[in-house]
């Protein structure tokens, strides 16, 4: 399992902006921009997701550097939705999707990096297409939904009484 000294940064900011949202999600039901957590999340996913475009197994441009600059979009709209969007109402659902759908997609990556290196010397999964890794980002896929319709239906309520 070797890493560059770039493979071990982005590795470990990328680790620090999933714990980060993982905190905001236990913590609020969402990431949120405006609290430590979820500035902690917008600038390591931005880092890492940059960082990310260094590095590649087979060289090149890949599928997963669409990744990483689908995901800056996505934090980079989340962020003006929460700076120059302000109040409780339609932009927040976009925020909280985006921040959300962003978070879904650095997860794709981590799982199949951590699958075919982890344990050292005897990988979980042999490769992307192992059905442990498609089932796992089924899982995720799954948990993403029920919390993008949670935070919905939390943003509708948050919204109808601050009227």
């Amino acid at each position: 399992m070797h890493l560059s000294n770039l493979g071990i940064f982005h590795t470990i900011i990328g680790v620090v902006a999933i714990v980060a949202a993982i905190i905001d999600f236990v913590q609020t039901g969402k990431i949120r921009l405006n609290r430590v957590t979820g500035k902690i999340y917008f600038y390591c996913t931005v880092i890492a997701s940059l960082t990310a475009l260094g590095l590649s197994k087979h060289g090149g441009f890949n599928p997963g550097h669409i990744f990483a600059l689908f995901i800056v979009l996505l934090v980079s709209l989340a962020y003006y939705f929460n700076t120059k969007k302000q109040g409780n109402n339609k932009f927040r659902y976009l925020e909280n999707f985006s921040l959300s759908f962003s978070f879904f997609l650095s997860l794709i990556p981590t799982v199949n990096e951590t699958f075919t290196r982890v344990p050292v010397g005897n990988p979980l999964a042999t490769g992307p297409t192992d059905p442990l890794i498609g089932k796992t980002l089924l899982f995720l896929l799954v948990l993403f939904i029920v919390g993008s319709i949670f935070q919905f239906r939390k943003q509708k309520k948050t919204n109808r009484h601050s009227v």
